[in-house]
C-alpha cells in the first residue's frame, strides 16, 4: 500500500512541475507576443518582418525584408525604448509585490505599502515645484537626471524611515512596519496636496501627468540609469525565493531551518525600495501591478516563490506592455496616462480579493 502511495505522490509532483514549466513557457510566449504588438502597433504600423530587419541592421546584418526610414526612426527612437521600459517596470513592480506578499504573508501587500512610491512621489513633486531653485544650487547635476534622482532618493528615504520605526533591538516587527507605511503614506499625500496647491498652472499639468504614471517621451539616456537599478535589484530579489518559502511556515520555523530572518527582511525591503524607487523615478506612479500580478500567478501555480517570482516578472512585463499599448491608442491622437488603465483594472480586482477573504466570500 505504501508503495502505491509513494508512486501516486511522485506522479502528482511531476504533474505539478510540468504544469509550472508549461505556465512559464506560456507566459514567455505572452510576453513575446505583447512585445511584437506593442512595438508594431500605432499610427505607423511595423510588421514583424520589418521589425527584425531594423533590429538586424543595427548590428550590421542586412535582411531581405525592406523597411522605410520612417519606420526605423519610430521603432528605435520611440517604441523600442518605451517597450523596454514597460518590460523593466512591469517586471520590477511584479517581483517586488511577490516578495512583499511573501514577506508579510499577506496577498494584499504591494510595493506602495511601505511608502516607497509615496516617498518617491513627494520628492519628484518637490523637484517639479521648486526645481529652478534646487537646480541652481546643484549645478553639478544635469537637467534630465535631476527628477529621477530626486524620486529615487525620496523612495529610499521613506523606506529607511519605515524600517527604522519598525526595528527594535535588532528585530523588525512586520505589523509595525505596515502601520508605519500607512502613516508615511498619509504624511506624504498631505505634503503632495500642499505642493499642488502652491504650484503654477504649468507645474500643475506636469504634476498631474507624473502622478498618474506614464511611459511616453522617455529616451535611452533617461532609461539606462534606472535600468541598472531595476535589473540588479530584481535579480537580487529572485535569490530570496527559498527564504520566502520558509517564511510561509512562520518566522520561528524559518529560523529553525537555518535562515537569517532579520537579514532577509532587511535585504528584501532594501531591494524592493531600489526596484520600486527606480521605477517611480522614471515613469511616475503606476499602481496595482505589484498587487494584481503576483496574486494572479499564485492562483494559477500556488505559493512556491521559485516559480512565482519569475512568472510574476513575465506576466507583469506583458500586462504593462499591453496597458501602455491601450493607453496610447484608445484616445488617439492624445495619450492616456497608463496609471489610469492599471488602476481601472487593479481597483475592481482589489475589491474582489477583499470580498473573497470575507466569510462566505460574497456581498
Amino acid at each position: 500500500m505504501s508503495a502505491h502511495v509513494a508512486v501516486d505522490t511522485q506522479l502528482s509532483f511531476r504533474i505539478q512541475q510540468d504544469r509550472k514549466i508549461r505556465l512559464l513557457w506560456a507566459l514567455g510566449a505572452l510576453l513575446f507576443l505583447s512585445f511584437l504588438l506593442a512595438v508594431g502597433s500605432g499610427a505607423v504600423a511595423i510588421a514583424p518582418a520589418q521589425l527584425v530587419s531594423i533590429l538586424a541592421a543595427q548590428i550590421g546584418i542586412d535582411l531581405p525584408w525592406g523597411y522605410t526610414r520612417r519606420e526605423e526612426i519610430v521603432l528605435m527612437a520611440i517604441r523600442l525604448p518605451r517597450a523596454i521600459l514597460a518590460i523593466q517596470v512591469g517586471a520590477g513592480l511584479a517581483i517586488s509585490g511577490a516578495a512583499l506578499q511573501g514577506l508579510f504573508r499577506n496577498p494584499l501587500a504591494d510595493p506602495a505599502l511601505i511608502g516607497v512610491s509615496a516617498g518617491a512621489a513627494l520628492a519628484a513633486v518637490s523637484m517639479i515645484v521648486f526645481g529652478s531653485l534646487i537646480a541652481a544650487s546643484l549645478t553639478f547635476l544635469s537637467g534630465p537626471y535631476l527628477l529621477p534622482l530626486a524620486a529615487f532618493a525620496g523612495g529610499l528615504a521613506a523606506t529607511w524611515l519605515v524600517y527604522r520605526i519598525a526595528n527594535r533591538n535588532g528585530r523588525t516587527d512586520v505589523a509595525t512596519m505596515l502601520l508605519a507605511g500607512v502613516a508615511v503614506n498619509a504624511v506624504t499625500t498631505a505634503s503632495i496636496g500642499f505642493l499642488i496647491f502652491v504650484s503654477t498652472d504649468q507645474q500643475l499639468r506636469d504634476l498631474n501627468f507624473w502622478l498618474l504614471g506614464g511611459l511616453g517621451g522617455k529616451t535611452w539616456r533617461e532609461i539606462l540609469p534606472a535600468s541598472l537599478f531595476m535589473i540588479a535589484a530584481g535579480a537580487g530579489l529572485s535569490l530570496f525565493a527559498r527564504h520566502l518559502n520558509a517564511l510561509l511556515l512562520g518566522e520561528g520555523e524559518a529560523r529553525h531551518l537555518g535562515f537569517n530572518i532579520e537579514q532577509t527582511k532587511r535585504m528584501i525591503v532594501v531591494l524592493v525600495a531600489l526596484t520600486t524607487g527606480a521605477s517611480v523615478a522614471i515613469t511616475g506612479i503606476i499602481g496595482f501591478v505589484g498587487l494584481v500580478v503576483p496574486h494572479l500567478v499564485r492562483l494559477l501555480i500556488g505559493p512556491d516563490h521559485r516559480v512565482l517570482m519569475p512568472a510574476s516578472m513575465l506576466l507583469g512585463a506583458a500586462i504593462l506592455l499591453l496597458a501602455d499599448l491601450g493607453a496610447r491608442t484608445i484616445v488617439l491622437p492624445a495619450e492616456l496616462p497608463v496609471g489610469i488603465l492599471t488602476s481601472c483594472i487593479g481597483g475592481p480586482f482589489f475589491l474582489w480579493l477583499l470580498l473573497r477573504r470575507r466569510p462566505g466570500g460574497g456581498w
